[in-house]
């Protein structure tokens, strides 16, 4: 009787101390760890944890890692337990107890303890109930934190980003609601990030099925939100303003993300970016793209800038045949991103941003060519707004195109100069890229001035030590091929390329606006003595760069622009370039200019002719004052007061001016009112310069770029006047009638000249004994091509070959018998005979 008194008490106990749900058994029986469990549960859910008891089951754990795992499995359990009776009371105190032990723990043993803790974090993400997913998450986070001694080979986390980024997409009726289950699933992502990046075994969470569902997250809720600044740089709320801000929560994830993203992993990140701006169409407008760009820019590794730009370059592949709209905005995105990268590390992509942009140019003219040539059809409204939208694109990739250039080191940049350059169509040249046949005239000119709009972008702050780097042939030469074409606009283009390159001391800004500047001393001009290398430039392209000064102020559709970047031009040169021999070039330019206006043989208009005269007074009153040289400006400063007083339209302040009244024609026998050679000489006599060059008259060379440029080659007047043009070459029978040989001698003899051309005559003898070598060479060559050009066209003329003396060969009787000819029996054509 005693022994059942004593057990009746012992289970009336227990009764009493039993937990809810606790199956009635007998309680001394039951394994310790369940009893320290149970223990931590009160009768009332709402009285919370039991603290005592926490302490010793804490304690029983550390001490008995062992019994980790089954305390796991056992909490496990009761939650799933709870949670299907809806008792979440109970369910709380079973998440604060499972985290007060991950916190404790932390030995090899913990590993089968996590499992059964995710199981249960994972029940209660599945639930409906929103409160039981914010406390699943926040368990979670607080799990992620945890840095673990060895890393897990078998714990994936698929389910959880699936599960979290469902939740960043919440549809939940209560928008406070809403809100925390977003902020909650962003901060789920965060967890997982944490979690799983530094672990070289979880690599599979940057694969693509998982970060298609992780970027568009958060991109989704960044999208969404209200105090997003447009210009890439969000507000910055306080720490617990931004925890409960999904916009500001996505974006610092969005940030950890990339920063923690290896050279393996970028594309798999960025290509998630591009298709959810794809889906939501974020292109346009693309203000939260650009901002999205900026944000991984800044937020990844700077090596590995060069991927996102390969990115989107292949996206812009892919949206080629897209609205203008679109494309406009992917290239601002990737001028975005450019920008950036340029400061740092661009990897090998240099080139094929350029090739890819330069090859949707094209296509961007293509597509405005097609809208132009349907503008006069019904749908003439639409095609002119097509071709102001693909203006959009086109403006975009020149200013993406300078930008990037114009950010680049020097010696890229010169890689990048001749690149472009080689994509701009010149007439006569293969152009292989850029297939000019399609488009027409029209077209062309647009690319042409597009590509050197660029340039100019592109060669804005290039200091390179020397010419000979900056300005090779092959920049220079279809450069200048250009600069012949007829079209005021692209040779305007053509003078500031120049202007950049030549200009190293940054002087121009100083040199705007053709004028006559009263004291050039006060400009305070920076320049420094002209280097060897620089001197070897001006031997072997000085004259190239004449001729094209030369050839340009006499086009008749120059503008007051042309005038003023013409006198830039020649004072950087003078500033950067001229030693004494290229300062007594320059003379004999400006007074070949200003002989060619008063001789008038090509009947130019009086403003050209004005315009030009304005243009030497300008620059000689800018030479004199530069090489210091006090007889000279004197000379010059006496021309402009007589000019001032009597004409005043020779001076660039009169003859720019709008409405300024033009002469009917000019007063050649007014000495005072030009420049005189023979004064200059004398002013410039001395052991310093060379005066005896300047009674040579300057004349341009012939090179095959007036062919190039679609222009009639010219020779001085004792050379050849021959068309070098096909289109105009008569036929052979017109040639065969007008060509013969004594016509043929009177072009080569001069001894029958009149008396005005043995004055020239007498002037090119002095040209070959004073000129420099390299002006004759040139010379001499071009007229040597050209006779022997004209040579092999008489040459064909003849029909028949000329008779051999070996004779001819007859086959008689099988036989072959050869038959001489004497030579005085000959019978040579006509045009053969002297």
């Amino acid at each position: 009787m005693a022994a059942c008194r004593l057990v009746s008490r012992v289970t009336c106990c227990w009764w009493r101390r039993r937990p809810s749900g606790v199956c009635g058994c007998c309680g001394p029986l039951r394994p310790r760890y369940k009893r320290l469990v149970d223990n931590i549960f009160p009768e009332d859910p709402k009285d919370g944890l039991v603290k005592s008891d926490m302490e010793k089951l804490t304690f029983y754990a550390v001490s008995a890692p062992e019994k980790l795992d089954r305390i796991g499995a056992y909490l496990a359990e009761r939650l799933s337990r709870d949670v299907l009776r809806h008792r979440y009371g109970y369910v709380v105190i079973a998440m604060e107890a499972l985290d007060q032990l991950l916190m404790a723990c932390h030995s090899q043993s913990i590993k089968p303890f996590v499992e059964s803790f995710l199981h249960m974090v994972a029940k209660l993400l599945e639930s409906q109930e929103p409160d039981l997913q914010v406390l699943g998450t926040n368990s979670f986070v607080k799990f992620a934190n945890i840095e673990e001694d060895t890393p897990s080979y078998h714990r994936r986390y698929d389910f959880f980003v699936s599960q979290f980024s469902a939740m960043c997409h919440s549809t939940h009726e209560d928008p406070e609601t809403r809100t925390r289950i977003r902020v909650a699933g962003i901060k789920g992502l965060q967890g997982v990030v944490r979690k799983t990046v530094n672990d070289e075994l979880q690599a599979i969470i940057w694969e693509p099925q998982h970060m298609n569902k992780l970027i568009p997250s958060m991109l989704f809720n960044m999208q969404e939100a209200d105090d997003f600044d447009r210009a890439g740089h969000p507000s910055s709320p306080s720490g617990t303003e931004r925890d409960e801000n999904p916009a500001a929560l996505a974006e610092s994830c969005f940030r950890e993300l990339l920063g923690r993203a290896a050279y393996g992993n970028m594309n798999n990140a960025l290509r998630p970016v591009l298709v959810h701006l794809d889906n939501h169409g974020l292109w346009d407008p693309n203000e939260f793209a650009v901002s999205c760009f900026r944000i991984i820019m800044y937020s990844i590794q700077a090596q590995h800038s060069h991927h996102v730009i390969q990115q989107v370059l292949g996206h812009l592949d892919t949206h080629n045949k897209d609205t203008p709209r679109v494309r406009a905005g992917i290239v601002q995105v990737l001028l975005e991103t450019v920008a950036i990268a340029a400061k740092g590390s661009v990897g090998p992509t240099v080139l094929e941003v350029f090739n890819t942009l330069l090859k949707h140019l094209r296509m961007s003219v293509d597509f405005e060519m097609g809208a132009d040539s349907r503008r006069g059809s019904a749908s003439s409204v639409s095609s002119r707004s097509k071709e102001s939208e693909e203006r959009i694109v086109q403006n975009a990739i020149i200013q993406t195109i300078g930008f990037f250039g114009g950010n680049l080191p020097d010696y890229q940049r010169a890689e990048v100069m001749m690149f472009i350059m080689g994509k701009v169509p010149v007439y006569g040249t293969p152009c292989h890229t850029l297939d000019t046949v399609k488009i027409g005239h029209l077209g062309t000119k647009r690319i042409q001035a597009m590509l050197l709009s660029s340039l100019i972008m592109v060669t804005s702050g290039f200091k390179a030590k020397t010419m000979a780097a900056a300005l090779p042939p092959l920049f220079l030469d279809p450069l200048f091929s250009i600069s012949l074409m007829e079209d005021s606009e692209l040779r305007q283009l053509v003078l500031e390329i120049l202007h950049n390159i030549i200009d190293r001391h940054d002087n121009r800004a100083k040199l705007r606006g053709i004028r006559i500047i009263p004291n050039v001393a006060a400009l305070k001009i920076k320049r420094e003595k002209i280097s060897k290398q620089d001197v070897s430039f001006m031997k072997k392209h000085g004259q190239q760069l004449y001729r094209h000064i030369y050839l340009g102020c006499k086009e008749e559709d120059n503008v007051h622009k042309n005038f003023e970047l013409l006198f830039t031009a020649l004072a950087l040169i003078t500033i950067e370039l001229a030693n004494e021999e290229v300062v007594i070039d320059l003379i004999r330019l400006a007074m070949a200019l200003q002989d060619m206006v008063l001789a008038n043989e090509e009947n130019m208009p009086m403003f050209i002719r004005c315009s030009i005269l304005a243009l030497v007074a300008a620059y000689l009153n800018f030479l004199s004052q530069m090489i210091a040289n006090p007889p000279f400006c004197q000379h010059v400063s006496k021309v402009l007061e007589m000019r001032n007083l009597e004409a005043p339209y020779l001076l660039p302040e009169h003859i720019f001016r709008e409405k300024c009244p033009l002469p009917s024609t000019l007063e050649k026998d007014n000495r005072s009112l030009y420049f005189q050679t023979q004064e200059i000489a004398e002013s410039l006599a001395g052991p310093s310069y060379n005066v005896e060059r300047l009674s040579v008259p300057y004349v341009p060379q012939v090179t095959d770029e007036d062919r190039l440029s679609r222009r009639k080659s010219f020779v001085d007047t004792i050379s050849l006047q021959v068309d070098l043009l096909s289109s105009s070459l008569p036929d052979k029978s017109q040639l065969a009638e007008e060509i013969t040989f004594e016509t043929l001698k009177k072009a080569i003899d001069t001894t029958g000249l009149e008396e005005q051309e043995k004055e020239k005559r007498r002037q090119v003898i002095e040209k070959f004994q004073k000129a420099p070598f390299e002006e004759i060479a040139a010379h001499c060559e071009s007229k040597a091509n050209m006779l022997h050009d004209r040579l092999a066209q008489i040459f064909e003329l003849t029909i028949r070959p000329p008779p051999s003396p070996s004779g001819t060969v007859t086959i008689t009787a099988g036989h072959a018998q050869y038959h001489s000819v004497p030579v005085y029996e000959m019978k040579f054509p006509d045009l053969c005979v002297y």
